[in-house]
């Protein structure tokens, strides 16, 4: 009976550890695995899981393309982004649009933001002006510089 329960705790335990998803962000306290940073604005940061559970965080869009572009071997579970209009909340980044306007300003300068609905991204730039991105064309772009 205990050799059953020792088992069941362990398997237990490994399948609690090797979970792959997102862990929220400490804002105020988790850096930058690009720019090393510490990460504060929950309206740029981003965030990456790998398929083996593996989490890297970032301050800024920008930081997770250059990081993407210098190791395309990563397997990717979960590419998140902050939605511009609800700070704080992660939403898929191939889904979302990005507008990248001066007059929004991202920690990293790129001036790129990130917006979960793309009537809410064309309603801000046609307010604040910016070209407005999805994410194969925002990707190419940042491994073009």
């Amino acid at each position: 009976m205990r050799l059953k329960f020792f088992t069941f705790c362990c398997l237990s335990i490994l399948f609690i550890a090797c979970k792959v998803s997102p862990d929220p962000i400490v804002y105020g306290q988790d850096a930058c695995q690009f720019c090393s940073m510490t990460i504060v604005d929950q309206q740029h940061a981003s965030q990456l899981v790998t398929s083996k559970g593996k989490q890297y965080k970032f301050d800024a869009i920008e930081c997770t393309l250059n990081y993407l572009s210098e190791h395309q071997d990563i397997e990717i579970a979960y590419n998140l982004v902050a939605d511009y209009n609800t700070p704080g909340h992660m939403t898929d980044a191939l889904s979302a649009t990005y507008l990248i306007c001066e007059e929004i300003k991202s920690p990293m300068g790129a001036n790129l933001t990130a917006f979960e609905l793309e009537d809410v991204a064309s309603k801000t730039q046609k307010k604040l002006g910016g070209e407005l991105l999805k994410w194969p064309e925002l990707k190419a772009r940042f491994n073009a510089e």
